[in-house]
């Protein structure tokens, strides 16, 4: 149900990128204005992962999680409908606030089922939904799309219909008691109820991880949001292209995605400790994002299309890793933490996105932007290997 649920939200995240070109088409949107589209949605995310953050360590997770879902679905449904370029922000904000509710629950929901060494491929699970969701809407949007402009309106109908439908089984798979709250995970040794949040948040570890989420995230963003415009406008492919290669790039990130969880977490049974296992992989995972570097150098053909490939499975591949070292973090404030690691995870991005939109029409060109954006994830390990284990160590 966790990975349905991811592949919902990137579902509804996706159309916007996939109906990209023709929606710059009709509201007569410039590279500017589209990165603002993509900024309101990221500002929108931060505010509301302070808020479902804070309530993914209050109330029920089975309500709380049908309750986001259902909002965020209702306002891509209603994408659909918007009849101007304010309708579109007031639409991509509401999104964004409510799809923010989706990462609490499920991180917290995984760190209630799982112990520390097995996280990181339960995350890696719960992660590759987002690129299931990602493969599935390009072949929806083509499906749907017909030559006329306006078609663009129908699959955002149909996908935030189909969110919808995900509340029944979540009510019949999942009873009252399932996801009550242990004092610590599964495994673990029960915490000291004097470990406050405050404690937590100003923490070394805590400022690591803000670090972190803000470099991998801007990165992850801005491939996924900018991809198909790049791919149109800055390389000629047509639409259905373009469209096409999406879906497989998406299950390139999959793989990357899957495939670093289940290594971190084969590599911590053989003879790395977890932290180490997972750093290493963390490092690969940023070697892999580092290859948008030469896509300035690279037209349209195979190499490109390669290259892509391998920047997006290195993107999505950090993920899981991440999560797994929040998770370390506490188990009574994990709702919180991912929270409060979202605002840095989307603010940051999110101002990306609108810089990147002034950077792409003062240059005429995607390319420096995108070979900008694959650096940021060697920034990541830095801190994760000087400073992570300087602190007290997790239970194991």
């Amino acid at each position: 149900m966790l990975l349905l649920a991811s592949a919902i939200n990137y579902m509804d995240r996706q159309t916007l990128a996939n109906a990209s070109v023709r929606i710059s088409r009709e509201f007569g949107l410039n590279q500017t204005q589209y990165g603002n589209v993509e900024a309101v949605f990221g500002f929108a995310f931060a505010a509301g992962s302070l808020i479902f953050g804070w309530l993914a360590d209050r109330v029920s997770l089975r309500w709380l999680y049908a309750g986001v879902l259902a909002l965020w679905s209702v306002a891509g449904l209603v994408t659909g409908l918007v009849t101007s370029y304010d309708e579109l922000l007031l639409c991509r904000a509401l999104l964004g606030f409510f799809e923010a509710g989706h990462w609490p629950c499920a991180i917290c929901t995984t760190r209630l089922l799982l112990d520390e060494r097995r996280r990181s491929m339960g995350n890696g699970l719960l992660q590759s939904g987002a690129s299931l969701g990602a493969i599935i809407t390009p072949l929806i949007m083509q499906a749907l799309m017909t030559t006329e402009l306006g078609s663009w309106r129908v699959p955002f109908i149909v996908v935030g219909g189909v969110g919808l439908l995900w509340i029944v089984p979540w009510f019949v798979l999942i009873k009252g008691d399932d996801l009550r709250r242990p004092v610590a995970g599964p495994g673990e040794p029960a915490r000291s109820a004097g470990a406050g949040f405050a404690e937590v948040i100003f923490s070394r570890r805590m400022l690591v991880v803000f670090f972190v989420i803000a470099c991998i995230n801007t990165t992850w963003q801005i491939l996924r949001a900018w991809l198909p415009k790049f791919l149109q406008e800055g390389r000629g492919y047509s639409e259905t292209h373009a469209l096409t290669f999406n879906s497989v790039w998406f299950l390139a990130t999959d793989l990357g995605c899957l495939g670093a969880g289940a290594l971190a977490v084969w590599l911590a049974r053989r003879h790395l400790s977890v932290h180490a296992a997972r750093v290493l992989v963390f490092a690969g995972c940023a070697v892999l994002c580092a290859a948008c570097v030469l896509v300035p150098w690279l037209g349209r053909g195979w190499l490109l299309l390669a290259v892509l490939s391998l920047a997006g499975a290195g993107a999505l591949g950090v993920f899981p890793l991440y999560h797994a070292f929040t998770q370390d973090l506490s188990a009574e404030h994990q709702g919180k933490i991912t929270g409060v690691a979202g605002v840095a995870a989307w603010l940051v991005p999110a101002q990306i996105q609108k810089l990147f939109g002034v950077l792409a029409d003062r240059t005429g060109s995607f390319d420096l932007g995108l070979a900008l954006a694959g650096f940021l994830p060697f920034l990541a390990v830095v801190p994760l290997w000087l400073f992570w284990e300087k602190t007290k160590s997790s239970p194991p």
